[in-house]
């Protein structure tokens, strides 16, 4: 996992290099002149070897460059080793770097501090799970496929079958990895192992016609120009793959994790890992960009917690709600009025997806007040993939290929009906489309004038407090007049809120499972599947759900600050400049880029 977090924080290929050759490489294998130079080389190196990152892109194929795309990423332990040689010898070049502008020492700080996590992470590569229920190899492998892969062609459909059989090379490598972890006394819970289990011999026993890796190529041959025949081939080829390389390393899998079954226990945390509270810090301070300890975000959790409750219930009695019975039972009698819900059909599942679009829509065209930039690329809604959405959260957002040739995607979650109550989809769509991640993510990859690493360096308390930010700010411009959406919204907040107690409670407060699904339940209010499939996913992930909370938390305090220092100059489209147009920061650069911004209006 943590290869993949360092491949992903310099996600992006410098594309002017690749296409003019390798000898200009060769002459720069000393210190780059120029600070820009060394940026591009940094993220060429780090990016050249991972194909699927490069696909993922997806811009090289429109220069006629397909090398890549028939081979998937070597995930064996020494890949690993030579990535993190290669980040400390190139902090050490960037250190040579001074006498720059202002913005190439914002540049340099951003990577620099980049490099210093990932340094930081270097002792606990092995503290997680590469096989999980989340985002497990298992399950990345046939959504990389259906949603990356692009098929326009025969040679398309050539290295989409390549890359079936190249499967089996890359989760041997996994496998690797997962002795070294048992090896050392990392075992997932128990419950991870019966989730992906139960996940992969299902996906192994369905007929191959059926399966994922098939029916996406199928479907993507379809809308090429390659005759019948020509089609009927090539699946003939994925089927015979699927069955000699895909489900032989799927079943590798699955025999290794029926041995690890005996030797899991039913703790959760990360405290049960040999040195597990300092892993547990350690990804406290890569999602949230602090040093915040796990005692201050669990009692932050708990002050936030009771102070939404409070605005819910009083907007619930309001409506006439009889809230004397306490938080929990009146959001139990909210759940279960019908009026909230979509029929429990295809025919309803259909009307959520057209009516998320609606929401996007109406508040595209109503934020001239709050903003001059704003994303060029479109962003569609589409229901997560069926097969994993049982273990999959409420929604997430993907975002576009850089050469415009697909949009940004905002994935619904329609597994259970219930999850998806009427008054709490305009603040999904909100944080995860616009003005929330869509918005906030295509405005970074578009930018102009900032070093290619900055477009895609995502920061998480940034870009998650920024589209929990968004649900708030799209309620302050109005977009949320109806009592019951604003409960959606404080709804919303509250679950993020609740995180930053579970997830310190299952990972530095010993809480089972069990526990943590229980105080969830309590206090938020949300359907019990949603409730198990967030806790599993902390379980797996630890820190990242405290993210969301942090970031806003910043975001307020600095757009307040800024109101403060400059009365009647603030204008919330120059501060809403300020936070989107450098891209995604840790928090205390951009609280520096705040400063910088509240400054230079003073100044005018």
């Amino acid at each position: 996992m943590f290869k993949k977090i360092l491949l992903w924080l310099l996600a992006i290929i410098f594309s002017l290099t690749l296409l003019i050759g390798g000898a200009i490489w060769h002459n720069l294998e000393s210190r780059p002149w120029t600070i820009n130079f060394f940026f591009n080389r940094v993220v060429y190196e780090l990016v050249k070897d991972s194909p699927e990152t490069l696909t993922s892109l997806h811009f090289l194929e429109g220069f006629g460059i397909k090398g890549h795309q028939s081979q998937l990423d070597d995930a064996s332990p020494e890949s690993t080793d030579e990535l993190f040689a290669k980040v400390k010898e190139y902090r050490e070049m960037l250190l040579s770097y001074e006498d720059l502008t202002e913005d190439e020492q914002l540049s340099k700080d951003i990577m620099l501090y980049l490099m210093d996590y990932a340094i930081e992470l270097e002792p606990y590569r092995y503290h997680n799970y590469p096989v999980n229920q989340l985002f497990g190899a298992q399950s990345n492998f046939p959504s990389f496929m259906d949603a990356q892969h692009q098929v326009h062609d025969e040679r398309d459909a050539e290295d989409y079958i390549a890359r079936l059989h190249a499967v089996k090379r890359k989760f041997s490598q996994i496998k690797q990895g997962l002795v070294i972890r048992e090896e050392n006394g990392i075992i997932p819970p128990r419950f991870v192992i019966d989730r992906v289990l139960a996940e992969m011999n299902e996906f192994v026993d369905k007929p191959i016609e059926e399966n994922i890796l098939y029916t996406s190529l199928k479907d993507k041959l379809a809308k090429t120009d390659l005759s019948t025949d020509e089609q009927t081939q090539l699946l003939q080829q994925a089927k015979l793959a699927i069955a000699d390389s895909v489900h032989p390393a799927y079943q590798s899998f699955i025999d290794y994790f029926a041995a690890l079954g005996d030797k899991a226990t039913s703790d959760d945390g990360m405290w049960k890992l040999p040195k597990g509270e300092q892993a547990y810090r350690a990804a406290l301070k890569l999602f949230t960009t602090t040093d915040y300890t796990p005692e201050e975000i669990h009692q932050t959790g708990l002050s936030e917690v009771e102070r939404i409750q409070q605005e819910m219930l009083t907007i619930l009695a309001e409506q006439g709600y009889d809230t004397e019975q306490g938080f929990t039972a009146v959001m139990s009698q909210l759940a279960d009025e019908q009026r909230f819900y979509y029929a429990d059909s295809d025919t309803g599942r259909e009307q959520i997806l057209s009516d998320y679009q609606t929401i996007i829509d109406e508040i595209n065209k109503g934020l001239d007040e709050a903003f001059r930039v704003r994303p060029k690329a479109t962003v569609a809604v589409k229901r997560i993939p069926e097969f994993k959405e049982k273990t999959s959260p409420g929604a997430y957002y993907q975002q576009p290929a850089i050469d415009g040739s697909r949009p940004g995607i905002f994935y619904a979650n329609l597994y259970d009906i219930k999850a998806t109550p009427k008054y709490g989809m305009r603040t999904l769509a909100y944080h995860e489309a616009v003005p929330g991640h869509h918005f906030q993510v295509t405005i970074q990859q578009e930018l102009e004038g900032v070093p290619l690493f900055r477009k895609f360096a995502p920061f998480t308390a940034y870009t998650e407090g920024w589209a929990l930010y968004a649900e708030q700010l799209a309620w302050e411009l109005g977009f949320q007049n109806n009592p019951f959406d604003n409960i959606g919204r404080l709804q919303a907040e509250l679950f993020r809120a609740v995180r930053l107690v579970v997830d310190t409670g299952i990972h530095a407060k010993k809480w089972t499972r069990e526990e943590a699904i229980e105080y969830m339940l309590n206090n938020t209010g949300m359907a019990k599947s949603d409730v198990v499939s967030e806790i599993e996913r902390y379980i797996v992930m630890p820190g990242q759900a405290t993210s969301y909370k942090v970031g806003m938390i910043k975001i307020l305090e600095l757009r307040e600050k800024a109101k403060t220092q400059l009365g009647d100059k603030f204008d919330l489209r120059d501060f809403h400049d300020a936070v989107l147009k450098n891209g995604a920061v840790p928090l205390a650069i951009l609280e520096r880029i705040v400063d910088r911004y509240i400054a230079d209006t003073l100044a005018r």
